[in-house]
């Protein structure tokens, strides 16, 4: 085996666990040698002279990333697992040959990291083809997720990040260039969730090697600024900490104390953050403090603020408030003699192992099943997964805002397009959401679908990390088939919608159609095919023709209203009294109308359209230039504000006598009205004129959040009439009022 040199300090990797743990089932026993030592010896000969496209030998990198494994607490098993991983790919049944020579569960395990390292390799390089900075990021945040999803074994996860510190160590000794997207992933996925579970250990060295990778001259910098003043410093605090752990010891405490690392990016991040320079930078000097007990914590922090000038607002308590990853320490800055500063982090034996390997001290529970074994007893390991799934549901929070109670974990998964792209699903989804997911068309068009190569039904359900490709027709639609749940084609929500607006759109073509036949047919048997549909439905008060056939198609509005506009009924010869002149102005429709103006003849005169007055209201006449007699209702607002500028146009005028003439007479009005909205209240309200045979010229109509309001024009001779009309009109279901404009 190849020698090398880590940065993380351990065992050679033959002697990586020296005790075994209880065996798994399954696991093939050879006397004298540990799990991940047989591992090794199955899977060299396959990786032995295979190599990544960076130029790193295999071998070596599994043999790395099981050191880093051990190195973190982690068990044998998880050290196994890499070299399976790496052979599985040189195999053509890897499950089968893997399950064969070390179990089911292994081979899954294996097969696991495998698949997840396959997916991002397959986004980093849809990553590099998309266009905009929203859509990248979109990408990432799906990489996330996709990272979490597969951590239903949280060993993956653990894995994964130990591979990929082996990377960016390989390339660091090598002198090569990181590849972008393998640079970026490692900065917005990997650094972040080794923050969240904890794991500082592989935390600070990532983030220091991706910032030499990113600001190569900056953290020359800063290094060689370190390096110049080691022996000095090194010096210094050989002295402070060998005179903290007599004292404390001298107390009665157990201390032990020693220098705390120094990471690079931890120091250019807090000189940016706080505006320091590099002498400002108090964690360039710094102790640790672990002791047996919490209590001691407290009282070694109350000697280290009583020998020594705490710098003010340097203070925090982890440990009565830890961090979100269950970080516990005191925390606290302060000053020699000298007047230099300190930074000195106090903690117990567990806090200081939970916030060197996080999740991973705890990682037992996987192998420690319902009894438990090696002294994990099976609540201590309940208690351990918990943990550990609470700080991964708490980073998945903070990615996608969900609330507590919803879990990644449980009602979602990710899969990729033939492009790389991640398209985020419900849990069950079907190549059907996939492709509604993917473009509304598309699933319009879904036909068949191909999984990782295969064709599958579209009711099959999708697995975590599968590329997804459809077989779409050139047009057409869903099939009814797709709504029917017993069936089970589609699982989300949203393609659900989309499959009924569909077919609700198909409805709506349909009832359009049905009503410009009948409108259609109508205006043949009129005679009238040759009017224009625009002005039809305008004069009705639809704003286009389509919504006029759509009501008729429902229904809604009566072919006798359409009729009544395009048969107007004859108008009524002029009554001429003999003392007095009758002027009139023929309406829009029929051309009724009688007023008396006294004293003048031959007067022309028009009824104003503001507020429209008919018999008996009591009526004023305003004489305008050049369009004689504008009647109006003497409480209507314009004519009190034309006789306030002008009040000597103001002239009396009356409605003619009653006579035999009067039947034929009739005057257009406005009435409002206000209904809860449902199907078939325009036709209803309609059908109540027309049994009163009361004329309905004009229909406006509004429908907003179930309420709706109507302006019908109807034709009557007085409105005693009117107001016996509207009483019927208000027994219509859902109307509220129905009231003269």
């Amino acid at each position: 085996m190849k020698s090398m040199t880590y940065a993380v300090p351990g065992l050679p990797v033959p002697d990586l666990v020296a005790a075994t743990s209880a065996p798994l089932q399954g696991v093939p026993q050879q006397p004298g040698a540990s799990l991940p030592v047989r591992a090794r010896t199955f899977a060299a000969p396959l990786i032995g002279g295979e190599v990544f496209e960076s130029g790193e030998n295999v071998l070596d990198h599994a043999d790395a990333v099981a050191h880093i494994l051990a190195a973190i607490g982690g068990s044998e098993e998880m050290q196994a697992a890499t070299y399976l991983a790496y052979a599985g790919e040189q195999l053509n049944r890897p499950e089968e040959v893997i399950g064969k020579a070390f179990g089911s569960e292994f081979a899954r395990l294996a097969l696991e990291v495998v698949k997840l390292e396959r997916v991002q390799q397959l986004s980093r390089a849809g990553h590099d083809e998309l266009t905009t900075p929203e859509r990248a990021r979109q990408q990432t945040e799906n990489v996330r997720k996709m990272l979490l999803a597969f951590s239903r074994d949280l060993r993956v996860v653990l894995l994964r990040l130990a591979s990929r510190l082996q990377t960016l160590r390989w390339c660091a000794a090598q002198r090569r260039p990181l590849p972008p997207g393998l640079l970026r992933e490692s900065h917005e996925v990997f650094a972040p969730l080794a923050n969240r579970l904890g794991i500082w250990q592989i935390k600070w060295e990532m983030e220091d090697l991706i910032f030499r990778a990113q600001e190569p001259d900056t953290y020359r910098l800063v290094a060689s600024m370190l390096d110049e003043r080691r022996v000095e410093r090194e010096a210094a605090l050989e002295a402070r900490r060998a005179h903290i752990e007599q004292a404390l010891r001298a107390q009665g405490i157990e201390a032990s104390v020693s220098g705390r690392p120094k990471h690079i990016y931890s120091i250019v991040k807090k000189m940016r953050g706080k505006g320091l320079d590099f002498d400002h930078v108090y964690d360039v000097r710094a102790l640790r403090v672990i002791v047996p007990t919490v209590q001691d914590c407290y009282t070694a922090l109350a000697w280290v603020h009583e020998h020594y000038t705490p710098v003010p607002g340097e203070y925090d308590d982890y440990i009565a408030k830890p961090k979100v990853n269950g970080y516990q320490s005191l925390h606290t800055v302060v000053r020699d003699d000298e007047g230099k500063p300190w930074e000195i982090q106090l903690r117990t034996h567990e806090m200081h192992q939970h916030a060197e390997h996080g999740v991973a001290a705890h990682w037992a529970y996987k192998e420690a099943g319902a009894k438990g074994y090696a002294g994990v007893s099976a609540a201590s390991a309940y208690d351990a997964k918990i943990a550990v799934l609470r700080q991964l549901l708490a980073w998945e929070r903070d990615l996608t805002g969900a609330t507590p109670q919803t879990g990644l974990f449980d009602d979602r998964i990710y899969v990729l397009t033939p492009d790389a792209r991640i398209i985020d699903l419900p849990s069950g989804a079907t190549p059907v959401d996939f492709a509604y997911a993917v473009h509304t068309d598309l699933g319009h068009r879904c036909r068949g679908a191909r999984v990782d190569g295969a064709m599958v039904a579209l009711n099959t359900p999708l697995q975590n990390g599968q590329t997804v490709e459809i077989t779409a027709a050139k047009e057409g639609g869903p099939s009814r088939d797709w709504l029917n749940p017993e069936l089970g084609y589609l699982a989300g929500s949203r393609a659900k919608s989309k499959v009924r607006a569909w077919f609700n759109a198909q409805h709506t073509r349909e009832t359009v159609a049905r009503g410009r036949e009948m409108v259609e047919k109508l205006l043949q048997r009129e005679g009238r095919t040759s009017l224009a549909l625009d002005g039809l439905a305008a004069e009705l008060g639809f704003k286009s023709p389509e919504a006029l056939f759509e009501t008729v198609g429902k229904d809604e509005l009566s072919l006798r209203s359409i009729e009544a506009v395009l048969r107007p009924p004859e108008p009524a010869p002029e009554p001429q009294p003999s003392n007095q002149v009758l002027l009139r102005k023929p309406s829009r429709t029929d051309g009724k109308g009688g007023v008396l103006v006294v004293g003048l003849d031959s007067l022309l005169t028009q009824m104003a359209r503001c507020c429209k007055p008919a018999p008996p209201d009591p009526i004023a006449g305003f004489v305008t230039r050049g369009k004689g007699v504008s009647v109006h209702r003497q409480d209507c607002a314009n004519l009190r504000e034309l006789a306030g500028r002008e009040p000597d146009r103001v002239i009396e005028v009356g409605w003619s006598a009653p006579g035999s003439q009067k039947a034929a007479l009739a005057y257009p009005v406005d009435v409002a009205v206000e209904a809860q909205d449902r199907q078939g209240l325009l036709r209803d309200i309609s059908d109540v004129f027309a049994r009163e045979k009361m004329n309905v010229i004009g229909v406006q109509t509004q429908s907003v959040k179930g309420s709706a309001w109507m302006t019908f024009t109807v034709e009557v001779a007085d409105t005693a009439r009117l107001a016996q009309v509207l009483h019927l009109v208000r027994q219509v279901a859902g109307v509220r009022s129905a009231r003269r404009r």
